[in-house]
């Protein structure tokens, strides 16, 4: 079926949609990217030469009350994410906005709310890049009882990202632009979750900032950082299962990233930095084993994943195919995770999942 063209406007082009969704739209049939918004004009004008764009607005209000315009990518920090999106939705556009999906779950139930108003609109969160390659064979694995009765799972992330004290402020670490976001927490989060059969009931967490002070480039002063760069958080999942998940970006050697499940017969582990799982069940391995020890089990080629976010967002809005990786309701979970998790590190105190009587009464 021939499809008319669609209409794409960029608000906020940054690294991720300057490397990934202009590529990944201009690789699509009938679809052109006419407009393109950033923070200030001369962004605006660079990124609309660099990449032929035609047309430039000032603000991204601008942008949304143009008919012309049936889809917008949102490129910005996550403080915009949820105004953005209920404007967009309410000028019926179709809404990609990237990750970290709002500043806090009240904006992400907002958010998700204003979706179920346009049903006939896509609302997709730019997905987790983790465990995409490996996707289909930890589903296999997992639906053909390779681990048993599913005990415990292990989450781990370290990396020197913000090892140096002499970096300036990112803005990651402004809670005023990222909210309660921390680290790569609430996209490992994501990840593991497309894998888990049960959600998280409870966390009790411990967060700390070692570097607790730098430059901020704007003002040229120095001033505290908004987000903790290590945390450690212990989790209960529905009906029992147990978890860990530790998170560092002040550790220069020692670099992971790595899921592990752990069940009544067999073991998983995920190397996401080298897209490798590797396993071993009772039923294929009488003797026990430590992880540096567990077998591989290859990605066969017909069934890796990849990113196609951009490709995915275009087919949901042609043929109404569901959006998997990632729709508002699983935001909404990653989001309340992460604001579990701040709100525990902050009073010391175990915090139960989901918040929705919390979220109802700051609402009120």
């Amino acid at each position: 079926m021939a499809h008319s063209p669609l209409r794409v406007g960029l608000i906020g082009a940054g690294a991720n949609t300057r490397l990934r969704h202009i590529p990944g739209l201009r690789a699509l049939p009938e679809v052109t990217i006419t407009a393109v918004c950033n923070r200030r004009p001369e962004s605006t004008a660079a990124v609309a030469q660099e990449f032929d764009i035609p047309r430039q607005f000032q603000t991204w209000q601008q942008m949304l009350a143009d008919p012309e315009i049936d889809a917008i990518v949102i490129g910005t920090w996550p403080y915009l994410h949820c105004p953005i999106t209920l404007a967009a939705l309410e000028a019926g556009k179709h809404v990609l906005t990237e990750a970290r999906m709002a500043l806090n779950a009240v904006e992400a139930h907002r958010m998700l709310a204003a979706s179920r108003k346009h049903p006939k609109l896509v609302c997709q969160i730019v997905p987790s890049p983790f465990g995409l390659p490996g996707h289909q064979v930890m589903v296999e694995l997992l639906a053909s009882g390779f681990l048993g009765e599913l005990r415990e799972v292990q989450v781990v992330h370290c990396n020197s990202s913000l090892a140096d004290p002499h970096s300036p402020l990112h803005w990651r670490q402004d809670a005023s632009l990222s909210g309660f976001n921390m680290l790569t927490l609430g996209i490992h989060h994501e990840t593991l979750m497309r894998w888990m059969p049960v959600p998280p009931t409870r966390v009790l967490a411990q967060a700390h900032a070692f570097i607790s002070e730098r430059l901020d480039p704007t003002s040229g002063m120095r001033r505290p950082v908004g987000t903790p760069d290590s945390v450690q958080v212990l989790v209960v999942f529905e009906g029992g299962v147990r978890g860990s998940y530790y998170f560092s970006g002040v550790t220069p050697y020692g670099q992971t990233q790595t899921i592990t499940l752990l069940g009544s017969e067999g073991a998983i582990h995920y190397d996401l930095l080298r897209d490798q799982i590797r396993g071993a069940s009772k039923k294929q391995h009488a003797a026990p084993c430590s992880l540096s020890d567990l077998p591989e089990i290859p990605i066969p080629a017909d069934k890796r994943g990849g990113w196609q976010v951009e490709a995915d967002f275009v087919q949901s809005i042609r043929e109404g195919a569901p959006v998997r990786f990632t729709d508002f309701l699983s935001g909404i979970q990653y989001m309340e995770f992460t604001e579990a998790v701040a709100r525990s590190a902050e009073t010391a105190r175990a915090v139960n999942l989901p918040l929705l009587s919390e979220i109802g009464e700051q609402d009120d």
